[in-house]
């Protein structure tokens, strides 16, 4: 099949690369003259595992192209996915602008039976706001040109996406007739060869539904780290009871585990976004309000807990900061932890030396000069009155403490994941503090 993605963000990148691993010939769009330029030649502007390859490979066979204008594949494509950034407004609504800008580039030029796709995460009722506008443009071209809509929300988790996209455990599509769900079944039918749950729905549930997934993990993320914050205060061990919770088949054992706060580009803005479409409706989401408040104090309590141990004296500390990323497997910092952790610290006197295996480079764009930006966790302990670990990565798991306790003026480790055993850190004679326990 002939398929368009506008944008090549996370989500149209991984997109496009996936569909044309699967034999389509797919064109990816997108604006940034040097965005594309780069993906012309192999370079990839995130990390992400396999995408690399995925999008190299798919390059050399020619069935993954990429270009500037819509135009230039517009009249040769079957499906034209929208994939461009739906960033939160002031007030938490999703901005529509570009989305809303792709239909009328559609409308203005279209000549043949399309399907319009919006991957992009959208409130309910976007759907029906493209339809009108491609419609609009049609009749000012003096032309009617049949076309159809239809939502096909992402459930890409980043560090594991192109897995995902290849072996998806389901795959939502809203559609409103049975040509729209044909052509979409045919697309989607090599995935899911052996187990084929392609859940079609109206236009208006699909849209709903992936605000309430994201919108459900996140709540469960807040429940945990309340609970957790609670045991602190009455003496029990937040991993024994997520064990004892997780093994309920009611609940299951999945996002239950405490932290210092959900970040990243999908549950914060979905969340925010799916209050403000029921405030635009006469209702308030007093549990999502509640899951907005426990997850933004949860970004502080790292911080507090060393703000504690050196009773409020912090001003002139050295602190090291493991883990910039919202989670490990990606250089993503949207809405990290350790934004508002460095943040803090800032305001009470620290300097500050990070390290992440992947998000260096983002962090030295958002923050420049302000931070020291060490070779590997051990150069970041040099001298450091603390570690704080924000972000889970596979190699913060097992350092060698002997060496740590040498380089760092005082054993102190504020670890925000829960990633080391309280009984061995007390017994190397380091001062440690978790979530929770």
């Amino acid at each position: 099949m002939n398929i368009a993605i506008v944008g090549t963000g996370y989500v149209g990148l991984v997109s496009g690369a996936c569909f044309s691993q699967m034999g389509n010939s797919v064109t990816c769009v997108d604006v940034d003259k040097n965005k594309i330029e780069k993906l012309k030649q192999g370079i990839i502007p995130i990390y992400e595992r396999e995408l690399e390859l995925v999008v190299k490979n798919n390059l050399e066979a020619g069935r993954l192209n990429f270009t500037t204008r819509l135009t230039d594949c517009l009249n040769k494509e079957d499906l034209i996915f929208t994939a461009v950034g739906t960033p939160p407004d002031e007030d938490g609504s999703a901005d529509l602008s570009y989305v809303l800008e792709v239909a009328r580039e559609i409308g203005q030029n279209m000549e043949h039976y399309l399907v319009v796709v919006t991957k992009s995460t959208v409130p309910v009722g976007t759907a029906e706001k493209i339809r009108q506008i491609i419609l609009e443009e049609q009749r000012k071209r003096g032309v009617q040109i049949d076309f159809d809509v239809a939502s096909n929300p992402e459930f890409l988790k980043e560090g594991t996406a192109v897995k995902d996209f290849l072996s998806p455990d389901r795959v939502i599509v809203g559609v409103d007739n049975d040509r729209s769900k044909e052509l979409l079944s045919r697309l989607y039918h090599p995935f899911l060869l052996n187990n084929f749950r392609v859940i079609f729905t109206d236009i208006p549930s699909a849209e709903m539904i992936k605000y309430a997934a994201n919108s459900m993990l996140a709540t469960r993320i807040s429940f945990m780290n309340d609970i957790a914050n609670l045991c602190e205060l009455v003496g029990a061990d937040v991993n024994m009871v997520r064990k004892g919770i997780g093994a309920d088949s009611r609940i299951g054992s999945k996002f239950l585990y405490p932290g210092c706060g959900y970040g990243g580009s999908c549950f914060p803005k979905d969340v925010k976004a799916l209050i403000h479409t029921a405030d635009e409706n006469g209702y308030q989401m007093r549990v999502l309000q509640a899951v907005e408040e426990v997850n933004k104090y949860q970004k502080t309590v790292a911080f507090n807990k060393l703000d504690r141990y050196y009773k409020g004296q912090l001003d002139g500390k050295t602190i090291a900061i493991w883990g910039l990323a919202f989670k490990a497997e990606t250089d993503d910092m949207r809405e990290a932890t350790s934004l508002v952790t460095i943040d803090l610290l800032f305001k009470a006197g620290c300097r500050i030396r990070v390290f992440d295996p992947q998000a260096m480079d983002e962090c030295r764009r958002r923050l420049g000069t302000a931070v020291y930006y060490a070779e590997d966790i051990y150069d970041a302990a040099k001298n450091a009155d603390a570690v704080m670990v924000l972000t889970e990565w596979m190699q913060f798991r097992m350092p060698d403490w002997d060496a740590l306790k040498k380089i760092m003026t005082r054993p102190v480790v504020i670890d925000g994941r829960n990633l080391y055993l309280s009984e061995d850190m007390k017994s190397m004679g380091i001062d440690y503090f978790s979530i929770g326990r």
